[in-house]
């Protein structure tokens, strides 16, 4: 029964629940008109379908509070995770905790609460692959689920093929695949598992599926994250298996400008050259027809053994499952045959599939350990190139030449690149490996500018488990020397420093020493500093990059367990003060990570204002800082990785630690996660184009740098258009007229080793807003005595003295040859930052 109101109010009782409606006329889709009071139909029409893919999982809501906007401008969504205070208390929830913290989540169980949340405009249900079971416990997976999301270039006729490969590939593993087309872009496909399995096996066992059908059709299939290499290819998503991550629920809307639905298919409907995605009209006219697709999905068992690669016993199982020795003239031994060799032997393949590549294969363990190397072998230090694990083949395949036949994995031509011994310099299963390649002396190799074929290589694992996924092949700066005996690795006076970590200079050999955060969850790090210069601090010949200077504060992101902490320079925790950046974890491609950054606000031209971000400082109530985050939202730019998935990047150089970054972060270009590029540029370009664009400078830092914690190297160098100083406040002045007894000027200094010294006034750039806040705080800091010498008599006459503990930033055009700032302006106050933290960026006036 409902009582009505009005046309934007009603009281409606739903199996028992009484709800008020409101604002039932607003539009929620502007360009088709669709309001609120007819989503809230859809949601409790559709219920019975939907409720049984979300039922007992955790319920994270995307909501569009004033409408999706439409295509030129969609409107402001919001991710929520925490269950309203203002819910009603019938909703049933469940609480997961974290160590930090805990979430508390509504579970979608009834028709109540889905016409609740369509009142609340949560548009978009995403659920987990897994169920709360009694009390609040989380239960392994019920479901597999790949997500298909086609790249600039393609769509869902793309999505399509690549669906049907992998339907082949489950139904082949006893698993029941069923498509949902996503309402957004691509391809969803669920498979009924169990239970037997864990989140992280069901995931290992997703992302060996996609990585495998990526090395069998290069040209169709990604599984790898980064934009740059999904341009006319659809990514496989397998990483939506993570405990923490969430799928949108089948017949959930999309928050698009056309009220989509992530509707089940049939696969006979995905035949359909006319493939579409539906909206909620034609949802709710299917479902009387058809009913539901995705019901009596089969709970199979996801063999791992299919797909991952198999205990010792018998590494060739996946290689068999993979091949049908009737069909392909590749070799299938029965069995590991076991050969204890004086030097271990390596081949690299020539793959002419649909695309070309190569394969790397190392023997190891009576096995070839193989990857697959796109590129090739990589012929300078400076650029390193992807390898993707595939599965073991046997000591046969090294001499394998041959034609594969069409309709067979890997079909196309093999032919050997180069092929002889190797030496290993070091082997850590799933972390690094480095070793000394001798090739024939007419092979790859050796045309590659190898003396004698003989190269030194390491592969550098950039995530996942167990040795799986990607890789990065790394050509090592010192090499063998011309006429070293094949089968002995080259001497090198400078071996030592391969493994040692250091800073500018430092040799090119990763270190992966141990995690910052391993045995447990990871810690944060110190960030490493920049010092001041300018362009002619730079030697080009020695290898730079450059990235724009962001004008914000610095956070060291911690990653886990689904959960992000930000943390200052100084230690502070921020987390709390940008609870947008709380998403981070959906944006990472591992399950612990460490990262650096720049917290900054940007403005109408989407360019960072620091002036903007101090609107969002030191606000501690919660109400204060959701108001700041509506008005001014800040962005999050990365540009350093310290630790992904237990392993530490500190030792890499910058340009793998960029490399592996760009891999694990999935950052959309106009999300507010950015991973912004390096400047491919000479750095007089460089500065010129951050001055062009209006931004704060450059940073430069050498490509071969290890990353420092804590500490300020010539590794790294920022190069301003403007004068900036961070200083420290020691007093300030009372103003004039109106403003006789409230601050009028700060007096400001900067550390000279254990002392302070004076650089003079600041008081333009002061809103009102500053001094009145400013004010008390530094009447309850105030000292009788100055804290410092030297501050002449004309300042001092009036001063108020305060203890010399809150740090701000000043722009000015000069230091005087009194060393005083000349015509200094406030740009904001710093609490990032202690005044130990505080160094002289620009040195006193030199006549």
């Amino acid at each position: 029964m409902a009582t009505r109101k009005s046309s934007q109010q009603e009281t409606v009782t739903v199996d028992g629940h009484r709800l008020r409606l409101t604002n039932l006329d607003k539009v929620l889709y502007p360009e088709t008109g669709t309001t609120k009071a007819e989503v809230i139909a859809y949601y409790s029409e559709i219920a019975e379908y939907l409720i049984p893919h979300a039922a007992d999982r955790p319920v994270t809501r995307k909501r569009w509070v004033h409408g999706v906007g439409t295509a030129a401008e969609p409107g402001q969504v919001f991710f929520q995770k925490n269950l309203d205070k203002s819910a009603p208390d019938w909703v049933k929830r469940h609480t997961i905790e974290h160590k930090s913290n805990s979430n508390v989540y509504p579970l979608a169980n009834d028709r109540a609460t889905l016409t609740w949340l369509a009142q609340i405009a949560a548009l978009e249900i995403h659920v987990p692959q897994w169920k709360f079971g009694p009390r609040g416990k989380i239960n392994n997976p019920d479901r597999m689920v790949l997500d298909l999301d086609p790249g600039e270039g393609a769509g869902l006729p793309e999505c399509v093929e690549v669906a049907f490969l992998i339907k082949e590939i489950l139904e082949g593993m006893g698993l029941d695949p069923r498509p949902v087309t996503s309402g957004s872009k691509g391809i969803h496909l669920y498979a009924g598992l169990d239970g037997k399995q864990t989140s992280d096996e069901v995931s290992q066992v997703a992302h060996e599926l996609a990585r495998l059908l990526e090395a069998d059709r290069p040209d169709l299939v990604v599984s790898d994250m980064k934009k740059s290499l999904r341009q006319g290819k659809v990514l496989v998503d397998w990483s939506q298996n993570n405990w923490a991550k969430t799928t949108i629920a089948p017949y959930s809307l999309r928050g698009r400008p056309h009220p989509t639905v992530a509707v089940p298919r049939t696969w006979q409907e995905l035949q359909d050259p006319d493939l579409t995605h539906l909206d909620f009209r034609q949802v709710l006219e299917r479902v009387e027809q058809i009913g539901d697709p995705l019901s009596g999905m089969a709970g199979g068992s996801a063999d791992e053994e299919a797909l991952a690669v198999a205990p010792a016993a018998d590494r060739l199982s996946v290689y068999r499952s993979m091949r049908d020795p009737d069909r392909t003239p590749e070799p299938v031994p029965a069995a590991v045959a076991p050969r204890e060799p004086d030097q271990p032997v390596f081949v690299i393949q020539e793959h002419h599939a649909r695309r070309l590549h190569y394969d790397l294969r190392l023997e190891r363990n009576g096995v070839l350990a193989s990857w697959a190397v796109p590129k090739g072998p990589p012929v300078t230090a400076g650029k390193n190139h992807l390898a993707v694990q595939t599965e073991d083949h046997p000591m046969e395949y090294a001499t394998f030449e041959g034609t594969i036949p069409k309709g067979e994995y890997g079909a196309g031509v093999m032919a050997i690149w180069d092929s002889g011994s190797y030496d290993v310099e070091k082997w850590r299963d799933g972390k690094e490996v480095i070793v000394v390649l001798h090739g024939r002396p007419d092979g790859g190799l050796a045309h590659d500018g190898g003396p004698s074929g003989a190269r030194r290589y390491a592969l550098i694992h950039t995530g996942g488990e167990d040795g799986k996924s990607n890789w990065l092949m790394h050509l090592m700066k010192d090499q063998p020397q011309t006429g070293t005996a094949q089968g002995s690795p080259a001497k090198d006076k400078d071996k030592d420093k391969d493994t040692a970590k250091g800073t500018a200079g430092a040799p090119a050999t990763p270190v992966s020493g141990s995690a910052p955060g391993s045995g447990g969850t990871p810690q944060p790090v110190k960030p490493m500093l920049a010092v001041q210069g300018t362009e002619a601090s730079i030697d080009e010949d020695d290898g730079w990059a450059y990235e724009m200077k962001w004008d914000g504060i610095r956070a060291v992101a911690v990653v886990a367990q689904g959960e992000v902490r930000l943390i200052s320079r100084n230690g502070q925790d921020m987390t709390k003060t940008y609870p947008e950046l709380s998403d981070l974890p959906d944006h990472v491609l591992a399950r612990t990570a460490v990262l650096d950054g720049e917290i900054v606000a940007l403005d109408a031209k989407g360019r960072p204002d620091f002036g903007r971000l101090q609107n969002r400082m030191n606000l501690v109530k919660t109400a204060d800082i959701e108001r700041a985050a509506k008005k001014y939202p800040v962005e999050y730019f990365l540009f350093d990785l310290l630790e992904l998935d237990g392993t530490a990047t500190l030792g890499l150089e910058y340009s793998q630690r960029r490399e592996i970054l760009k891999e694990a972060v999935d950052a959309p270009r106009d999300g507010h996660i950015q991973v912004p590029p390096e400047l491919d540029a000479a750095v007089a370009e460089a500065v010129e184009a951050s001055r062009e664009v209006g931004l704060e400078g450059i940073i430069a830092k050498r490509t071969d740098s290890n990353y420092a914690p804590g500490l300020r190297t010539r590794s790294w160098i920022k190069i301003k258009n403007q004068l900036t100083q961070e200083v420290v406040i020691v007093g300030w002045r009372p103003g004039k007229g109106s403003r006789a007894r409230k601050v009028g000027s700060l007096l400001v200094a900067v550390p000279d080793g254990v002392e302070l010294s004076y650089l003079g006034r600041v008081g333009s750039g002061l809103t009102e807003r500053e001094l009145a806040e400013i004010g008390s705080r530094l009447k309850k800091m105030s000292r009788k005595t100055p804290p410092l010498e030297g501050v002449p008599a004309a300042d001092a006459s009036d001063a108020h003295w305060v203890r010399p503990a809150l740090v701000g930033e000043v722009q000015f055009s000069e230091r005087t040859e009194a060393g005083k700032l000349r015509h200094p302006v406030w740009r904001g106050f710093r609490p990032d930052k202690k005044p130990s933290d505080v160094v002289v960026e620009i040195p006193q006036f030199q006549p």
